[in-house]
């Protein structure tokens, strides 16, 4: 059993905002995006026994969705279209090789998926830079920082819902933007 115990009555309310951040930049699609968390919610829910507690409730999240939208990528890319992709993996005591059940090895990546990764980020850079300064270190804060949306509020004396205003225009801004120069 892990020492940091998964709680996925509160994972809704507690990553939900964060991982739709995290996709929408990734996928550009509203429905994609909430049908990628909504997989990573149930796959986290199926493969709650592999959990052992070394990374946060959040990060392990974090690292299903990864895949998953690595794999909506590869699906729709294929050229079988349907195909199902495996990914696998060894360990003697498991059974299987779902993506649910095992999250690749972070050092296993391609020059290709880091330079991918080297201009998308460079790309949200820039396109940070085209918001103004208040909407961009909000935005910052919230998406990429993961900061509680209190101590937000608090820091800029804004209510939830100017908050949340501030972080959908910054969104639209950015999605535009990196739909004209990047995608």
């Amino acid at each position: 059993m892990s020492s940091v115990e998964l709680d996925p009555n509160l994972w809704v309310d507690r990553y939900s905002d964060y991982l739709y951040n995290y996709t929408i930049v990734r996928v550009n699609d509203h429905e994609m995006a909430q049908d990628l968390i909504s997989e990573t919610f149930l796959a986290g829910l199926k493969s709650k026994k592999n959990f052992k507690g070394e990374a946060s409730e959040r990060t392990w999240l974090i690292s299903i969705l990864k895949r998953k939208i690595i794999d909506h990528y590869r699906k729709s890319n294929s050229r079988k279209g349907k195909a199902e992709v495996r990914m696998t993996y060894t360990d003697e005591d498991a059974e299987g090789d779902w993506l649910e059940e095992r999250v690749q090895d972070p050092s296993y990546k391609t020059a290709e998926d880091r330079m991918e990764n080297e201009e998308l980020g460079l790309a949200i850079l820039n396109c940070l830079e085209g918001l103004n300064d208040r909407q961009a270190t909000i935005f910052k804060r919230k998406t990429m920082d993961g900061f509680d949306t209190e101590a937000i509020c608090n820091e800029f004396e804004i209510t939830p819902s100017n908050l949340w205003v501030i972080i959908h225009r910054a969104r639209t801004a950015m999605a535009d933007c990196l739909q004209k120069n990047w995608f």
